[in-house]
């Protein structure tokens, strides 16, 4: 008689009420990872938009939106907000890595992402798309933007709002890394911004070391009233492996995100080339989550928080069930109370197999 395989551990970490919004399984078999997932609210809904990737591309698929009534117990099937099978303007796109805004006092919610055409092997050339969505995220409506800014470039944290003159301006971190298929190419972390979510400009670059690759880095207002702080994924610039010790960086900027200071490493705040969460919440502190083991590893997720005279929390798990999770993205529900998602799997051997979603209190 066959012997049943042991039951999954159970998850430890301070996230609860930790639901599943979508499984792999629940995919045409064309796809063969869920991940990168976003969220944001509206109305009485959350939303998590997220990517599924095609199998014959490495970073590249479909974006598609659910949407819970009922505070996260139970999501709706998604729609698609993306859609590599139906062709722009004559030609078809992969697309990648959805980003959810909703401007505070605005019907519409946001969903950006990136797009290549479907012939390119990886979305590392990529640019920016938009859709919106004023019916809760129950169906979206694709733009097309204009670019000032002429770059490729990938994007993964969320928008940063500000103001300026008494009016909002749209801040969006990006980075490029056209070095992969250009022997001439660069590796860069830059700033988008804009006055209406329609048309972007260049706000500035962030000063690099040269031995250090910055990507993926996330803005959030700073210690000092007007200052902003980017906290940025780091590995050496000439390969994929983390920097040692394995170290995320930051940079500051003091003009609405126009000019960042050098980009300086922070040794209280882990990273081994993945993306981590970072952001401002109620009482000035601050939060940091992060893939904990070694580089590429991606099994649990940890957190720091940040008081508001600046020291840092010894680490604590967020989520750990002896399974690959990765690209936590929170947003605060109530005072000390984040909704979170991030990319995860059912089994310790598989890799990115479902979205999960949870709530972490702190106190």
């Amino acid at each position: 008689m066959p012997i049943a395989p042991p039951p999954p551990p159970s998850p430890a970490g301070d996230v609860a009420d930790v639901a599943i919004v979508r499984r792999l399984d629940q995919e045409p078999r064309t796809f063969e990872r869920v991940w990168e997932p976003y969220l944001a609210r509206s109305g009485d809904n959350v939303l998590v938009a997220y990517g599924r990737k095609l199998k014959e591309k490495s970073d590249m698929g479909d974006i598609l939106c659910s949407h819970s009534a009922d505070h996260g117990a139970t999501w709706s099937e998604p729609v698609t907000v993306f859609d590599s099978g139906v062709a722009v303007g004559g030609r078809r796109y992969a697309y990648a890595n959805a980003i959810l805004y909703h401007p505070p006092g605005h019907q519409a919610v946001w969903c950006f992402g990136m797009r290549c055409p479907l012939y390119y092997r990886d979305s590392e050339d990529a640019k920016l798309c938009a859709a919106y969505s004023v019916d809760d995220g129950r169906s979206w409506q694709p733009v097309e933007l204009a670019m000032d800014f002429h770059s490729a470039m990938i994007v993964v944290a969320g928008i940063q709002e500000v103001q300026k003159n008494g009016r909002p301006v749209y801040l969006l971190p990006a980075h490029r890394n056209t070095q992969r298929w250009d022997p001439l190419g660069d590796c860069q972390q830059f700033v988008l911004e804009s006055a209406d979510l329609l048309e972007w400009h260049l706000a500035g670059y962030v000063p690099r070391p040269p031995p250090v690759f910055l990507h993926e880095g996330g803005i959030a207002p700073g210690m000092i009233p007007g200052e902003l702080e980017m906290v940025m994924r780091t590995s050496q610039i000439n390969s994929r492996l983390a920097l040692n010790p394995p170290t995320a960086y930051s940079s500051v900027s003091q003009d609405g995100g126009h000019t960042w200071s050098a980009a300086r490493a922070e040794p209280q705040l882990f990273n081994s080339v993945s993306k981590g969460y970072y952001g401002s919440f109620s009482g000035g502190r601050h939060i940091y989550v992060y893939s904990d083991g070694p580089a590429w590893e991606r099994k649990g997720l940890s957190y720091v928080v940040q008081s508001a005279t600046g020291q840092w929390s010894a680490p604590r798990v967020f989520f750990d069930a002896d399974t690959h999770n990765s690209y936590p993205t929170l947003e605060e529900e109530t005072p000390g109370v984040f909704l979170c998602t991030w990319d995860s799997a059912t089994d310790p051997i598989a890799h990115r197999t479902a979205i999960r979603f949870g709530r972490l209190t702190i106190k």
